[in-house]
């Protein structure tokens, strides 16, 4: 039997007779192993109420956070000089501030919410009833120390949740350069000429990818020992921060029954499974704005011409509060028709006074991410997964990577994305479009003939077509590691789509390469099971050193400097598992070899992708190069008092209360399928932290009984230190330790920890 809890709820007001009124929230929260949160509802408000409860139990001070910085209220409460931190864009709080205050459009962010469908609405309301609920049963002692007593730990609304949802929305876009639209000014009159702009595109802070990127298979029932279908998801995703997924499984008995993951704030998982399909996201190649071209008025850079046509700009200004009784802080922000003007020094995208540059984003005002989600975890098959994400154009900037228990395999690159065809790029073209193609799709802001294309049907004008994106299904296998929608699987490249989407027939990264190695090897040896599985995502083989230590060793020898390093890589393991030694000074050395222009003999072929570009150059000033980098790491090595056979668990570990838990997994530049980002930036006392890599490893298989799955969170489910989840997850993954969810309610029964809660109000 189980024992129930009846927390304290809101009175509902009496009717004229004295009964009570019907609630109108009511969920049930059961805890099993891990903390992983089991929430039942009898609807959606039910479900947003429980879902928020719980997710507070374990990340209020993260959450309440977040709602101060969508509010613009960061310089407020934090200070005006403080920075986002993890997780978030490199913006100051007051940048944060004025970006937020312009950008998160209220009104019509409320107008659109009407027309969402109705189970978000319902799942949204009641999720900030369940929050509030949360902070009223808390109580101030309740609070977790780390926010204990801040005046900005207090009750959100409605709009808290829209803009918090908006910011989810536009975080690939419009939040990524936020810096960008923030600064930007109209320059003075009275200025000198400015000086040409650098025609550095490559210093344009976009994309965002790889490091908000994952890994992503989907077996269909040819490839799978019992000839149903299976999905391994692992994002990549940061440690700390806004974009930390959090485990749930959410139930409304006979209309809805998902387990999965969410990121702060998701009312519902966003990747999981049901009984017949799962399924996992990507961030995906393709391009979700553009940037405009705008040519200005000579005697006023506030005005841009259209169609011969002179438009004075909207200037829209922010007031941010500041500490202590100061005076706000006012600045203005610029819009366009295209949307925000952004100016970025150091790029060639910079406010002068012939020209000045807009960004439209396709993310901004999608309120349809729910609808796609929610059709998403109610369907049977893959079939019907396409069609939720085709019709909804709901998903944000990630593919949708999926199988169903029939074996079907689906990867579909469709999101809401600019309806912009390589005719289109080429007639709006600009002196500059192909120079910054690398980075963006660049218009013409001058004709409104470069607007985006209005195709019939879709959800939105001017976002493209499914019809005219990529989507595939098969019954052996399908993958993706952020590359382009162009190969899934090698065996079956996809035909040229708009460059929008993605690059075609072009090199791909060695961390794709690595994944279509490494699932091929795999498949060779006999079909796919969650114990093979398992192997294949925590492998930790770096592909850079199976093509190019040899080489490498075999120059290291000629340098009598180099002869200890030598000595360290030739007893390195070529992995990046906790107990390898020599393993960061190699990822010191590849991440600045793997930028020399003519690293390689052997140029990328299209017709052989997997295999090309290799031969690591091994002559003349190649060769010098490469042990200069080498050099370079053995000093940055010593620098920081690491040793050059150091175990690279004792160099990335996670710091947590009672000591440090070794931490596996290696940077993407060097072929590795369980990425950790490795940058100057995340170097401490010691070595390395794990701010960002794999998260929510996921496989997903089926029975005759629904569906059979083993995950780890690698951060485990709670910010709070004082949490008994804090890090247990963290240390089974150390292991490389799985936890066999349960789904049923058997299954739930048996692992329950801790009595369940029911809440109702």
């Amino acid at each position: 039997m189980r024992k129930w809890i009846f927390a304290a709820a809101s009175v509902a007001a009496m009717a004229a007779t004295g009964a009570q009124a019907e609630p109108r929230y009511e969920a049930e929260i059961t805890r099993t192993t891990y903390g992983i949160p089991h929430i039942v509802a009898p609807d959606w408000r039910g479900l947003g109420y429980g879902v928020a409860y719980a997710y507070a139990q374990d990340n209020l001070c993260l959450m309440a956070e977040q709602f101060v910085t969508v509010r613009g209220e960061r310089s407020l409460h934090f200070g005006p000089e403080g920075r986002l931190g993890p997780g978030n864009p490199d913006m100051g709080n007051l940048e944060s501030d004025v970006f937020f205050r312009a950008a998160i459009d209220l009104p019509a962010l409320r107008e659109g919410w009407k027309d969402a469908a109705p189970e978000a609405r319902a799942v949204a309301q009641g999720y900030v009833a369940g929050y509030n609920r949360f902070l009223a049963d808390a109580g101030p002692e309740g609070v977790p120390e780390a926010c204990r007593g801040e005046e900005w730990v207090r009750p959100i609304g409605e709009d808290d949740m829209l803009a918090y949802l908006e910011r989810q929305m536009i975080m690939g876009g419009l939040l990524a350069l936020g810096s960008g639209i923030a600064n930007a000014a109209p320059p003075e009159p009275a200025e000198a000429p400015a000086k040409a702009a650098s025609l550095d595109f490559d210093a344009f802070p976009y994309p965002v990818k790889p490091e908000l990127g994952s890994n992503g298979w989907a077996f269909g029932g040819e490839a799978t020992a019992n000839g149903r279908g299976m999905v391994i998801g692992n994002p990549h995703f940061p440690w700390k921060g806004p974009n930390r997924f959090w485990q749930m499984h959410t139930t409304i008995p006979g209309e809805y029954d998902v387990m999965g993951v969410g990121l702060a704030g998701a009312p519902l998982p966003f990747l999981g499974f049901n009984k017949d399909v799962a399924w996992t996201h990507t961030v995906t190649a393709a391009r979700h704005f553009t940037v405009y071209a705008l040519t200005l008025d000579p005697a006023d850079p506030t005005r841009y011409v259209l169609d011969g046509e002179t438009i004075d700009m909207e200037a829209r200004e922010v007031a941010v509060p500041m500490p202590g009784g100061a005076e706000p802080v006012t600045r203005t922000v610029y819009f366009t028709r295209f949307g925000p003007v952004v100016s970025i020094p150091g790029t060639p995208f910079v406010w002068g006074k012939s020209m000045a540059f807009a960004i439209r984003d396709a993310n901004r005002f999608n309120q349809r991410a729910f609808e796609a989600w929610i059709r998403i975890g109610k369907s049977e098959t893959v079939h019907e997964i396409e069609d939720a994400v085709s019709e909804t154009l709901g998903i944000s900037w990630v593919n949708t990577i999926a199988a169903d228990r029939a074996g079907d395999a689906l990867h579909a690159d469709i999101t809401a994305v600019p309806n912009v065809s390589a005719a289109k790029i080429e007639e709006c073209s600009t002196p500059f479009t192909a120079l910054a193609a690398a980075r963006v799709t660049l218009l013409d802001g001058s004709r409104s003939q470069c607007a985006w294309d209005v195709a019939e049907g879709t959800a939105v004008p001017g976002l493209m077509p499914a019809s005219d994106q990529a989507s595939t299904i098969r019954r052996d296998y399908l993958t993706n590691s952020n590359d382009s929608y162009w190969l899934s699987n090698p065996r079956a490249p996809h035909p040229e789509l708009s460059p929008i989407l993605g690059k075609h027939e072009e090199a791909l990264s060695l961390r794709t390469r690595s994944n279509f190695l490494e699932t091929e090897a795999l498949l060779a040896g006999g079909k796919i099971d969650h114990e093979r599985a398992k192997r294949l995502v925590l492998a930790n083989k770096s592909l850079a050193a199976d093509m190019a230590l040899e080489t490498v060793l075999d120059l290291c020898a000629t340098r009598e400097t180099l002869e200890e390093a030598c000595a360290a890589l030739a007893g390195w393991d070529r992995r990046f598992d906790a107990d390898s030694r020599g393993a960061y000074l190699f990822a010191e050395f590849w991440m600045k070899a793997e930028r020399m222009p003519g690293l390689w003999q052997v140029a990328f072929d299209p017709t052989d992708p997997v295999a090309t570009p290799r031969d690591l150059a091994d002559g003349g000033a190649a060769a010098e190069k490469l042990l200069d980098a080498l050099g370079e790491a053995v000093a940055e090595l010593s620098e920081n008092g690491i040793a050059l056979d150091a175990r690279w668990g004792d160099v990335l570990a996670f710091r947590a209360p009672e000591g440090e838990i070794a931490i596996h997994g290696g940077p993407h530049q060097a072929g590795v399928l369980n990425m950790q980002v490795i940058v100057d930036a995340m170097k401490v006392p010691g070595g390395l932290e794990p701010l960002h890599g794999s998260s929510y490893i996921q496989i997903v298989g089926f029975d005759e009984d629904g569906p059979v799955a083993d995950a780890i969170l690698t951060y485990s489910q709670s910010t709070n230190p004082a949490s008994p989840h804090f890090d247990d997850q963290t240390r089974l993954f150390s292991d490389k330790q799985w936890v066999r969810l349960p789904f049923d309610e058997e299954e739930i029964a048996a692992e329950a920890i801790g009595e369940t809660i029911t809440l109702s109000e």
